[in-house]
């Protein structure tokens, strides 16, 4: 199972917490660094069963700097993707992608479910 976190980012060290303390074994992914491309996104996107716009992280400064709340809405399915492979700071995170299962964000109730 990878998961794809940002080093400071709060919800992340809480998540990676959670899975150390459940005893989860995972391959952590610097989104920053390391983020998944178009072709990634896509698959993972249609693996999750979740709306694209799950993916956008809305809350950080990328998404705000580029106004995508007004965009997003007049962007087609091909833009968008194109546009969260561009940057990691723009995909939601954690990013959790196993054999048969994704999870965006961390929701502790979602993640024991899925997960234990």
């Amino acid at each position: 199972m990878k998961v794809y976190c940002y080093s400071r980012c709060t919800t992340c060290k809480k998540a990676l917490k959670w899975l150390d303390d459940k005893g989860v074994s995972y391959e952590q992914i610097d989104i920053k660094e390391d983020h998944p491309d178009e072709a990634a996104l896509r698959k993972i996107h249609a693996r999750s069963g979740l709306p694209l716009k799950r993916f956008f992280n809305t809350s950080g400064l990328p998404y705000r700097e580029m106004g995508l709340s007004k965009k997003l809405p007049e962007m087609s399915e091909d833009e968008q993707f194109a546009l969260l492979a561009t940057d990691g700071m723009l995909v939601k995170r954690p990013l959790v992608v196993g054999e048969d299962v994704v999870l965006v964000g961390f929701k502790e109730e979602e993640w024991n479910e899925k997960l234990l």
